[in-house]
């Protein structure tokens, strides 16, 4: 059954949704700065002159300006954000040809929010917080001007910390942790294969964020596609890959949204400088995608089907999942999809947490939460034999110099298809 009138409205109203999320972001952040400024107001006056004395005042217009240079670059993000704009998009390959890094597919099955999987790992997430909600729809009629919820104001700011991770030289000791580990045991399973061919190696990475981990398996010569559910992750992955020109061409301002936990103003005002590498680098002829959608209806047809998706049976010879699998409702059909698109004898190599996100959801998802133990049990069950475990700590968008940081307990493992 194809994809609906309605619901193909419902997907064209949720992208406008986030487009609105960011344009809106400079108010939102000014807003937020405007109530501690009110608060200072109604502090006694001595309390007041003593802030001003040592430079609060003056600290919360630096932070203005800084906001308004994250509107700045968010507002280039969505200047043409036609990847979404029609399903899938004729212009994305035609532009491929003129290097077009990362072509990136639209399905038919692109994110709307009623299937929501954006969430967050970070520091300023310690209860992972919970958002999915449904956009109801009636009728085509146009609809008032949308006003982002404080969630997706969250989502936003998590994603400027995400370019961190990804594009910037201040992530390289998070990406170091766990993007590494990942690439090593990709070169070390397919170490009998030549440099030269591993073009015609395929590998995947589901909940690919900001593509950072794609495009560096990508740099090595493999085959490689990124899916990402994330509008937000999306439009900004498409910017960065395809719409900047040089090292360090964007200056951002991460960690400005909240005043907590800071050791100095310096701290909280630091710049931060994207990309330190360029997606142009790829080698000549590189084989390098990304897939908007949901992992389990783009990679879970076992038959080609109406709604455009394509048997993806056997189809991968190594699939990466970085903090990804706890993204799951039900982790048995992941492992089963998982296990049904390598090959035979592929490999299946993960890094990350069990943060499900879905437990004591309020929408009446199903949630099923195992144990570390119960889901290894659960892997071999359906075919999967472990050849390398180990514990990775590593931290997940962190603010390396705040006073506050998560460290998880991540489960690296490389498991093969049997």
């Amino acid at each position: 059954m194809s994809y609906s009138e309605q619901e193909q409205i419902e997907e064209q109203i949720h992208f406008s949704n986030i487009v609105a999320t960011f344009e809106r972001y400079e108010q939102n952040s000014i807003s937020a700065n405007m109530r501690r400024r009110k608060d200072f107001l109604r502090l006694p006056i001595e309390d007041q002159a003593l802030l001003d004395e040592i430079g609060w005042k003056r600290k919360l217009s630096q932070v203005d300006n800084a906001i308004q240079a994250n509107a700045r670059f968010l507002r280039k993000i969505i200047m043409n954000p036609e990847i979404f704009e029609g399903g899938v998009h004729d212009a994305v390959e035609e532009e491929h040809d003129d290097h077009l890094y990362g072509e990136l597919t639209v399905p038919a099955s692109a994110p709307n929010s009623s299937h929501n999987h954006s969430h967050s790992h970070g520091d300023l997430d310690p209860h992972h917080l919970h958002d999915h909600s449904h956009s109801h729809v009636h009728g085509s009629s146009m609809r008032a001007r949308y006003r982002p919820l404080e969630s997706d104001m969250d989502k936003l700011r998590s994603t400027i910390k995400q370019l961190v991770r990804d594009w910037a030289e201040e992530g390289k000791s998070e990406r170091d942790a766990c993007y590494t580990p990942m690439t090593d045991a990709l070169l070390e399973h397919f170490s009998d294969i030549p440099s030269s061919e591993r073009g015609s190696l395929r590998i995947l990475v589901p909940g690919a964020g900001l593509a950072r981990l794609a495009l560096d398996v990508a740099k090595l010569g493999f085959a490689c596609q990124g899916n990402e559910f994330s509008h937000q992750m999306l439009l900004t992955s498409y910017f960065m890959l395809n719409r900047t020109e040089r090292l360090h061409e964007h200056t951002i301002y991460p960690y400005i949204h909240s005043f907590t936990n800071n050791l100095c103003a310096e701290d909280l005002l630091r710049p931060v400088t994207i990309p330190d590498v360029l997606p142009s680098d790829l080698p000549e002829g590189s084989d390098f995608s990304l897939v908007a959608g949901d992992f389990e209806e783009i990679y879970g047809a076992q038959e080609n089907d109406a709604r455009g998706h394509e048997s993806q049976v056997g189809k991968w010879n190594a699939v990466l999942t970085c903090f990804f699998i706890d993204t799951a409702k039900n982790i048995i059909n992941y492992l089963r999809i998982l296990h049904r698109i390598l090959v035979p004898g592929g490999v299946w190599i993960n890094l990350g947490p069990l943060l499900w996100h879905f437990e004591n959801n309020n929408t009446g998802d199903v949630s099923i939460e195992v144990d570390l133990e119960e889901l290894k049990t659960l892997a071999r069950k359906i075919g999967f034999e472990f050849t390398r475990e180990r514990r990775i700590d590593t931290t997940y968008t962190s603010d390396k110099k705040s006073m506050l940081g998560y460290v998880y307990k991540a489960e690296f493992w490389v498991a093969k298809k049997i």
